[in-house]
C-alpha cells in the first residue's frame, strides 16, 4: 500500500466475525496503523480481489431490472447503485436464485449466516429492512415480501426478470 505521495505505509487487516470483536480490535489498535476490519475471509477477498471479466451479460441499465454485482457488492437499477454489506448481498443473492420460491426464515438463516438449527428470524428481518430501504432508493420494482406463516420471497411488480452482473 502507498499513500497519495507514493510513500509506502503499513495496513493492518483484521478478521473478526462479531461487531463486538471488531470494536474491541479497533479500540486496541487505534493509532498503530490504518486498519481494515472485515467479518470474514469472503468479505476480505471481495474487497481486495481484482475485477474479473463478466461471464454473463448484464441487463441494459435503463430497463428497470435489478442487477446484482457480486464482485463489487452492489445492487443497481437504471443509473442508481447502492453498496451492499456481505449479509445483504448474500440474502439478496439467495432470494434471486429462485425468485418465485418462498424461503423460510430458517432456510435463509442457514444459507446467509451459515448456521445450522437456528431460526434467526430477527436477524433476517433486520437485514431485510435495510435491503428494502436500499431497493427503494435505487427505484427497482423488486421487493421482498413477507408471506405470513411461511417466510419471504422476492417479487418484481414492474419487471418480470432480475439480472446479474
Amino acid at each position: 500500500m502507498s499513500d497519495p505521495d507514493g510513500e509506502p505505509f503499513p495496513l493492518l487487516i483484521a478478521v473478526a466475525p462479531s461487531p463486538a470483536e471488531r470494536i474491541r480490535l479497533a479500540e486496541r489498535l487505534d493509532g498503530i496503523a490504518p486498519l481494515l476490519l472485515v467479518a470474514d475471509l469472503d468479505e476480505l477477498r471481495r474487497l481486495i480481489a481484482a475485477p474479473q471479466e463478466r461471464t454473463e451479460t448484464a441487463p441494459a441499465a435503463g430497463d428497470g431490472s435489478l442487477v446484482i454485482d457480486s464482485a463489487r457488492s452492489t445492487a443497481r437499477c437504471r443509473n442508481r447503485e447502492v453498496d451492499l454489506t456481505r449479509l445483504e448481498l448474500d440474502l439478496l443473492t439467495c432470494l434471486t436464485s429462485e425468485p418465485v420460491r418462498i424461503w423460510s426464515y430458517a432456510e435463509l438463516h442457514r444459507t446467509v449466516w451459515r448456521d445450522e438449527g437456528l431460526e434467526g428470524k430477527a436477524d433476517v428481518q433486520s437485514v431485510v429492512k435495510r435491503l428494502r430501504h436500499k431497493m427503494r432508493r435505487i427505484g427497482t420494482g423488486a421487493t421482498i415480501d413477507a408471506v405470513r406463516g411461511v417466510g419471504l420471497r422476492l417479487t418484481d411488480r414492474r419487471q418480470p426478470r432480475i439480472g446479474r452482473a
